[in-house]
């Protein structure tokens, strides 16, 4: 072997973040969630490499995303190799909260129908956002006392949602798209997408948008109605509304003793009740 010293090797350039980002494949199962984080990124004019160097403060700053977003995507990064650290996802704050008027009809909008029929079955079937995105309505039979859910995991029996279900069900009826629609909760509105359609599938932010906008209003309307004696009840109720993300409402349903649906956030929930028992012993 020939001694002596040697001129270092050059430093490699990087790559444009937008050639960087296609280089790497997203993790399984993570598609979605791989793309959005990519996006993300490039609007900021990041590449993976740099992403692993900032951490996710630029883009959750950007994005307005909350802390439970910020620990998806930070494991989503993980998972297709870039460096970031761990972020624990936030449990329940509070542990136990009055879900039912999310779950109330107050109207015969399609839209408020569609929200309050999503949020009447996930109180007893609190489903991921994928599996409420993916159900078709022939997986969803009503009977005389509650709704049968059945999907290739398993089968439901869900009540309390029968008056949700059928106003929604009854005022969707009036317009052919959404009649012939297959799923349960459908695009009511054609959306930036080519391929979107009213009565089409919805994606993953657009039904986290849509409970966002219904927790939001639902505060509003308690706000607007309660009476004197309620006021400060109320209002602290509707502070955390505003702020309520479906992650946090289905991890709240499983708190209250829902049935788990998927083992995600089952652990999570678990961890509620445990801290609101010592809290009150």
């Amino acid at each position: 072997m020939r001694g002596g010293w040697q001129q270092p090797l050059p430093d490699m350039p990087v790559p444009p973040p937008a050639r960087a980002w296609r280089r790497l494949d997203a993790p399984p199962g993570y598609d979605a969630q791989w793309r959005r984080l990519a996006e993300a990124a490039l609007e900021l004019g990041l590449g993976p490499e740099q992403l692993g160097e900032t951490g996710l403060e630029p883009l959750a700053a950007a994005r307005g995303w909350k802390p439970a977003t910020i620990a998806l995507y930070s494991k989503v990064a993980r998972y297709g190799g870039i460096a970031l650290p761990r972020v624990a996802t936030p449990e329940p704050d509070p542990p136990e909260l009055d879900l039912r008027p999310l779950a109330q009809v107050r109207s015969e909008d399609p839209e408020h129908l569609r929200a309050v029929a999503w949020c009447a079955v996930a109180l007893a079937w609190p489903a991921p956002v994928g599996a409420f995105r993916s159900l078709r309505r022939d997986q969803v039979h009503a009977t005389a006392r509650r709704l049968l859910v059945a999907t290739d995991d398993g089968e439901w029996s869900v009540p309390g949602a029968l008056t949700a279900w059928h106003a929604w069900e009854s005022i969707r009826a009036h317009f052919p798209a959404l009649a012939d629609s297959p799923w349960v909760l459908p695009a009511l509105r054609r959306g930036p997408g080519l391929d979107s359609h009213v009565g089409g599938r919805l994606s993953h932010q657009a039904l986290q948008v849509t409970f966002t906008k219904h927790a939001r209003r639902t505060a509003q309307h308690l706000r607007s109605t309660a009476a004197p004696s309620r006021r400060d009840v109320v209002e602290e109720l509707a502070v955390i509304y505003r702020d309520l993300s479906y992650d946090s409402y289905r991890r709240l349903a499983l708190a209250a003793g829902a049935p788990p649906v998927s083992p995600r956030g089952v652990v999570r929930a678990g961890r509620a009740v445990s801290r609101a028992s010592r809290l009150a012993g």
